[in-house]
Parts: structure tokens; sequence; C-alpha cells
């Protein structure tokens, strides 16, 4: 949650610091740092410098604006669409306060809906203290009820059934297309849900399935957002499916969705929040087998691997590996996308984190056998981090026939979480530049992404 500090910030470099707790100097280390990782040599990474880029209205040089980018996890291409400061995150608020009632629920959706498709920031607002806020007004929640039913049209359970048949197919078009084809059809179906709990009359039992329908849709709504870049949609959109899964009385789905937060921390290099996160999606529905619960503990390792902290990722892989071995018909539909293919490609990513780079291609080499053809973007995300291990590993031929594979898959799939793995790809090839196969790949792949 945003501090009134932040709120009164005027220059958006001052409310990056207010938000993170940096001083000028600390944020100039930080500069210095990522300035490192990119592999150039920093020399505006002093306090008087970054003293200047907040108050004297000076703009930095290009490698520190890089640099600060990739610390704040904005996309390069939007420091070219939007010149310094404006590509900085504004301070413009996720909302996290609402009550954790029926009707809270019901202004979440509405607060949400079509507004959430217009915001194209590309980076995390609610980080640190608010995520742990979240988590933990999560776990202290009972399910609870809806008291009465609302004036208007009768609402019964064949509708709120044929809304929810049609949350499969729109799973499938994300699979075969990607996170932006499918989210305006994502939003408006939230937005009959909505319409149906504000002007519709319907009994207690079928007003929490509504909101059961409700959660699923934020959820895959904020999960499409997430593909497609949009980070703070995404977030707005789970805060909404926390509140209607609260609702609706549906701890899993409530899981789920934390989960899924969850790995957008680990994708924007936040991974104590990831693992918060995890923790509390697995406490919040306690000895889960099946599906479900080899997907919790799975999240759960790979916020530990990205922390570095390979003991706790072993034993969050052996809880995940108990759980898939239990797994059931009844595990809910939303489940289904973890098949072992899933499984096995996770593993791999966690080991990629630990740098483990031989057993991560062992098993991402067992999931890409299984992966159905029809998953295609997902296939396109392992057969990237597959042709990367190998690069690393020194078999740069093998990584460049990996990334041709790939390469059809990511122009059917309009991913920006693949264009980012893409981008990084394209960073080891150039390390082998001297090779011909490696640097014609590299322009190849400037094309698609």
């Amino acid at each position: 949650m945003l501090t009134d500090n932040a709120h009164a910030c005027t220059h958006p470099l001052a409310f990056v610091r207010a938000q993170r707790g940096w001083s000028y100097q600390r944020l100039a280390r930080v500069v210095a740092r990522r300035a490192r990782d990119l592999g150039v040599a920093n020399m505006a990474a002093e306090r008087q410098k970054v003293w200047r880029w907040e108050h004297r209205g000076v703009v930095p040089d290009r490698v520190s604006q890089l640099a600060l980018a990739a610390e704040l996890g904005v996309p390069n291409d939007r420091l070219e669409s939007h010149p310094w400061p404006a590509w900085l995150p504004t301070g413009d608020a996720v909302r996290t306060e609402y009550p954790w009632t029926p009707v809270g629920s019901v202004t979440s959706i509405m607060d949400v809906v079509e507004d959430a498709l217009s915001d194209r920031r590309g980076f995390l607002t609610i980080t640190g203290v608010g995520v742990a806020e979240l988590a933990t007004q999560w776990l202290g929640l009972e399910p609870s009820r809806l008291s009465a039913a609302l004036n208007g049209g009768r609402v019964d359970d064949q509708i709120v059934n044929r809304i929810e048949h049609n949350i499969p197919g729109l799973r499938v078009m994300d699979e075969r297309l990607g996170g932006e084809s499918v989210r305006r059809l994502v939003d408006a179906e939230l937005g009959v849900v909505a319409d149906l709990l504000v002007r519709g009359s319907y009994t207690e039992q079928v007003g929490r399935h509504l909101h059961v329908v409700a959660a699923e849709l934020a959820r895959f709504a904020g999960w499409v957002s997430f593909d497609a870049g949009f980070q703070t949609a995404a977030q707005r959109y789970w805060i909404t499916a926390l509140h209607s899964a609260h609702a609706g009385g549906d701890r899993m789905l409530g899981a789920n969705v934390l989960k899924n937060m969850s790995l957008q921390c680990v994708d924007f290099a936040r991974p104590r929040e990831a693992v918060d996160l995890a923790e509390a999606a697995v406490t919040s529905i306690g000895g889960a087998s099946g599906r479900v619960g080899a997907m919790l503990h799975m999240r759960r390792a790979r916020a530990h691997a990205a922390l570095g902290e390979a003991s706790a990722c072993a034993e969050a892989l052996a809880r995940s590996e108990e759980a898939m071995d239990a797994a059931r018909p009844e595990d809910p539909a939303w489940a289904d996308y973890f098949d072992e293919g899933e499984y096995q490609a996770q593993i791999g990513s966690c080991y990629i984190d630990l740098g483990h780079l031989a057993q991560a291609d062992r098993w991402l080499e067992r999931s890409l056998a299984i992966l159905p053809t029809s998953r295609a973007r997902d296939r396109a995300t392992y057969l990237l981090r597959r042709a990367a291990v190998q690069i690393d590993l020194g078999n740069v031929e093998h990584g460049c026939t990996l990334t041709r594979e790939a390469m059809p898959m990511l122009e059917a799939t309009r991913s920006k979480r693949n264009a980012r793995r893409a981008d990084e790809l394209r960073r080891r090839l150039r390390r082998h530049s001297a090779d011909p196969e490696a640097r014609e790949l590299d322009q190849a792949l400037s094309r698609t992404v």
C-alpha cells in the first residue's frame, strides 16, 4: 500500500524512491549494480547526479535509464515510446481496501471491468508491505455468505452454468493465441457477471456461484493481462478475484490467485514477496493433494529457487511430487493445465534459477517430449528456456536449433513474457556473434519479437 509521502511526490522518480525506500545514494548504487549486470560501466551512478535527475530536470544517460528500467521491471521498448521521465511508474495506486463482503466483492468487480483494459503500465504497483498485508488478510478470513438477493431479473443456476461453460474455451484460446488475443473477451464475460450481481435477484446459493464464476474470470483476466505485459491491470484483476473467491467461499480458487501473484513477483525479481504469497496460498487450504497441491508447492519451489535457497526449494519440490502422485479426477477444471509436462518443465525452471543447468536441461527435454503441441505458447516458453540452457552449456548449435523450433509459436502467440525471454536469448546469441548461425538467428528473432 502506498504511503502518504508517495502520493505527495511530484516527480515520478520521487515516487519510485518513496515506494522502494531508496535514498539518493541507494538509488545510485542500484543503478551502478544494474549497469554492471548489463555489462556496461556506468559513469552517472553518483548521488549528486541522481539528485539532479529529480530536481534539476537533468535527463539520465542511456545506460543509467536501462539500468533503472531493469531494476523496476520496465521493458526497454517503453523507454523509446515514453521518454524520460514518462516511462517511470507514476504512482497510480491499485485499490486494495475493499471490504471482505459480498458488497465489497461487487464493488471491486465494477471498478475493474473495462478500466483495466486501458491500463498499459508494464510494472508492478503493489509491492513490499502491500503484498504482505494482502496475504495476511486472506489467511485471516472465513468464507462469507450472501445475506440477501438483489432486486431485478431472476438469476438461476442455468444462467450461471452457461457463463461458466464458456471459460474452458477461453482457456484454450489463451493457450493457442496468447493473452493479448483474449483479454477483451474475458473482461466482457466478467462484465456480464458484474451486471447480474448488481441488477439481478437470486438465491444465496446462486449468489455464491456467481461470485465463484466472477473470481475465476477475474483470475483469468489477470493471467492474460500478465502474459500480455499489463502488470498493474493483472494486479487489479487479482485483487478482485480474491474478494470474489472469498464472497463465494472458494478458498482453493483464492489460493490459485495468490499463486498467480507469486509467479508475477518471480518474473519481476521480487522473490521474497513471491515466497510470502506462495506460502499464504499453501497455508490457506491446508494439506491439499492432487494437482492443486502440486501447483501450490511448485510455486513455493520456484520462489525459493529464485532466492537461491536450494534446501527450501528441494523440500517444496518433494511436497509437490507427493501431491502430484495423488492427482484426482475431482481436481478443479482450472488445474487441468498442470499436467505431467508442465510439472516437469517447472522442475527444470527451478534448476535453472539454482544454476544446475545439466539437471534443468534433462527436465525440460522430458517436458517438451510430452507437452501437447496445442499448447503453443507453453512449448515456446520451454523451448526458449532450454535453448538458453544449451547456449550457457556451450552447445550453441543445439540452442539455435531449439530457438528456430520455437519461432513459429512466438509469432502465433502474442506473449510479452515470451518476448522478454526471446530478448534474453538474443543477448546470449550476441556473445557468439562470430558464429554465422548465431548472428543470423539474432537478426531473425529481432523481426519476430
